[in-house]
């Protein structure tokens, strides 16, 4: 037995290390949790109804992450399929001249098909996203690329439907009037065109995941500018699209759509 421990005790060391390290991190994650939700708590007592989530400055945020915001969330994309949802939205329905609203450090960017689409827009609000997003673009021949600083709420610089594609994923929750951005973004495009959403919201299926988002709400639009539990749904109908396509996943909170421009007025 002594020699069967001697022989396996390499093996049980790194066991017992990749434990120790294993509870470390945990127990640091959820001490750093512990800290942030107290430093959001402290921030909602100011008794001005201060609010996270309806503060018109809450997107400021982006331009504090805008340089670690792909090695932030770059894994749990990969680990939830996201990219995959991206590829498919693009490679099947974005064709031509695209315009991509909330554009940010360009994530969509690997998965615009070259075939089919022809030059892409993108604009964003914060500078120093796009700034990110313009290094992954230099030497990308076709399609072609462009990047513009801008509010999405109004694209008044272009003509009425003049796009083929417009998109937008996981913006919807950034913007401080989503359904006027949905609007605008229906304006411009053309009326065989196509509005590609890829967002998350509420879910209409598991209570106990809304309610998460519910009491998170605050501390996730302190940190990253989002705000994570609006009704996708009513934003949708609200705007006066078409919805043509509708599919969602983790739990019912990332909803994939694929929307025509419609006829309801403005």
């Amino acid at each position: 037995m002594a020699s069967n421990l001697a022989r396996n005790a390499p093996m049980i060391a790194a066991a017992g290390g990749i434990y120790v390290a294993a509870c470390y991190i945990g127990y640091s994650a959820v001490q750093k949790n512990k800290a942030d939700i107290e430093e959001t708590e402290l921030a909602l007592q100011t008794g001005d109804n201060f609010s996270f989530i309806s503060n018109p400055n809450r997107t400021d945020q982006f331009q504090n992450v805008a340089a670690k915001y792909d090695d932030e969330i770059g894994r749990d994309e990969s680990v939830m399929g996201i990219n995959l949802l991206r590829r498919s939205l693009l490679y099947f329905h974005a064709k031509g001249t695209v315009l991509e609203v909330g554009a940010g450090t360009g994530r969509n960017i690997p998965y615009y098909p070259s075939s089919s689409v022809d030059r892409v827009l993108m604009t964003d609000s914060s500078d120093k996203m796009l700034a990110q997003a313009r290094k992954k673009i230099q030497n990308i021949e076709r399609p072609k690329f462009a990047c513009r600083v801008g509010d999405c709420t109004t694209l008044d610089e272009f003509p009425d439907q003049c796009f083929d594609t417009v998109v937008d994923t996981f913006g919807l929750c950034s913007y401080q009037n989503p359904v006027d951005v949905l609007r605008e973004m229906k304006r411009v495009c053309k009326p065989d065109g196509k509005i590609l959403l890829l967002e998350h919201g509420r879910s209409k299926t598991w209570d106990f995941i809304t309610k998460y988002l519910d009491k998170n709400a605050e501390r996730h639009a302190k940190n990253w500018g989002c705000v994570w539990n609006r009704d996708l749904d009513q934003i949708v109908e609200e705007s006066g699209l078409q919805l043509e396509t509708l599919h969602t996943w983790h739990f019912g909170t990332t909803y994939y759509m694929v929307c025509r421009p419609g006829t309801a007025k403005r």
